[in-house]
């Protein structure tokens, strides 16, 4: 959902033609599945990470124009609602000191805006649902200017035909019905890329899909929304809400939801798009005039543009990418499981526990996900959202077991391995692996930690509790010390 769309009504006629138009590309895309040449010479990683604003009080700052038009980096750009901003880092190879680079360049990037946006009266946040959001912060008013957004969710909710439910039982309940997805503006995520070949393609979505819950457990960031104590990453169900264009009748009949974990382990990225296209009716039918046939037989790269456009609207946690480099196709699995934060150097600690373990299980000769079932997979990753560090989950040959447990003994060493296939010195490895250590060894994540500040302070107001330790949360974010080490 990143391209450009314009402010425009759709058709019943329009419908029927994109529907034809995304399935001569899903053809065309099977064919060149066979017959391509993608690019998989030099795999590349990404990391995107997505940013609150808030004003000096820290409460939401509606800014994100004035911030983006401030900062004047085209690395930085809008996001749903008028308190986000994404910054997407440039690509490239974990090896000969990627992982470090990341950090030194997400660092750089981030102290430059946070200068610039000072200067119209807002602050860069790293977490996963800003803690201070009201439900004022809610409204189709505070939705960015770009028609794109708004445009999506008019079509969501004509879709579902009803106004949205956010219903989420926690540690405290919050129950609130909305009239556009601008609670998904709530969640801020880190997104981890990592290209790999259409042969590959299935074993690193698998082993993406078999990991989801440990990478939560260790990672959750999101535990206030709208006043309410709820999950350690209250952005899982938030999002599966939040963007949910079926109402209880076809909840019943067993439709799939457009936020989607899945259902089953896959044996080619073509199940994902050919899935995306039977399951879900489009919500966004835009037509570009490309014929995607007549550029593959040119000789040509075909952009399959309904296909592409139609595959961001369906929010799966681990998505398949289509996408062209230099005229080359290229396939990248897009790993869009955790909240922001809380540090630059927890951001690159988990991407390097991501990009290492999903590299170990994708090259094991036994695969993990031939040993495990997909819904125990899938009750992991809800299990972890709900109860962070604290969760326990189902894996192969330990049955129930602490997922920090698992981390420290398990997979930890795997990663190690899978960092070093990419090319990752042990030294360099080891200073951000180590970071995923200690959380485990203290039992502290960021939602932990968050969470406890609040309950010291349960007998303030909870807005007057939460905007102080958002304060302190922001103090610590920018001494960039990892979140074990915070007493």
């Amino acid at each position: 959902m990143g391209d450009d769309v314009a402010a425009q009504e759709f058709t019943p006629a329009d419908r029927t033609r994109y529907r034809e138009k995304v399935r001569r590309c899903l053809d065309v895309f099977e064919r060149m599945l066979r017959e391509s040449a993608f690019d998989t010479d030099d795999p590349w990683t990404g990391v995107e990470v997505e940013l609150n604003l808030v004003d000096a009080a820290g409460d939401p700052a509606l800014r994100n124009a004035e911030v983006l038009e401030a900062i004047e980096d085209p690395d930085f750009q809008t996001e749903l609602g008028q308190f986000n901003i994404e910054l997407n880092l440039p690509p490239g190879p974990l090896a000969d000191g990627g992982l470090a680079g990341y950090e030194t360049h997400l660092r750089a990037s981030l102290n430059n805006a946070e200068q610039r946006a000072a200067a119209v009266g807002a602050y860069l946040v790293m977490i996963g649902i800003l803690p201070t959001l009201a439900p004022e912060h809610l409204r189709a008013e505070v939705i960015s200017a770009n028609p794109r957004y708004r445009l999506l969710s008019e079509q969501i909710l004509r879709a579902r035909g009803e106004d949205i439910l956010i219903d989420i039982r926690g540690v405290e309940r919050l129950n609130a019905t909305v009239d556009t997805i601008m609670p998904e503006a709530a969640c801020t995520s880190t997104q981890f890329h990592v290209q790999v070949s259409p042969d590959q393609f299935a074993s690193y979505w698998n082993a993406s899909q078999a990991i989801a819950g440990i990478q939560l457990a260790v990672a959750a960031n999101s535990p206030y929304l709208l006043g309410k104590q709820l999950w350690s990453e209250t952005r899982i169900p938030l999002f599966e809400q939040a963007t949910d264009t079926r109402g209880e009748e076809l909840k019943a009949q067993g439709v799939r939801p457009r936020v989607w974990f899945g259902e089953r382990w896959i044996t080619s990225v073509f199940d994902l798009f050919e899935e995306n296209v039977r399951y879900f009716p489009p919500l966004l039918p835009v037509i570009d005039e490309e014929d995607p046939l007549t550029v593959l037989e040119a000789g040509g790269t075909p952009n399959l543009a309904e296909l592409r456009l139609h595959n961001g609207t369906i929010y799966r946690w681990n998505r398949p990418v289509y996408d062209i480099t230099g005229g080359l196709p290229h396939l990248r699995v897009e790993n869009r499981i955790l909240a922001a934060g809380p540090t630059v150097v927890d951001t690159i600690a988990n991407a390097a526990f991501y990009f290492g373990l999903v590299r170990a299980l994708a090259d094991n000769e036994r695969p993990l996900w031939s040993q495990m079932s997909f819904s125990a997979a899938e009750e992991n990753f809800h299990s972890a959202a709900r109860h962070g560090i604290d969760a326990e989950v189902y894996w192969p040959g330990l049955g129930r077991v602490r997922a920090t447990e698992l981390v420290v003994r398990r997979l930890l060493p795997l990663a190690h391995e899978g960092l070093a296939a990419w090319g990752v010195e042990p030294e360099e490895a080891h200073r951000f692996l180590d970071v995923i250590e200690q959380r485990c060894l203290t039992g502290t994540n960021a939602a932990d930690w968050f969470a406890r500040q609040v309950q010291r302070r349960a007998d303030a107001d909870r807005y007057d509790a939460l905007r102080a330790v958002l304060a302190e949360y922001r103090t610590r974010m920018h001494d960039n010390q990892p979140v074990h080490t915070w007493a």
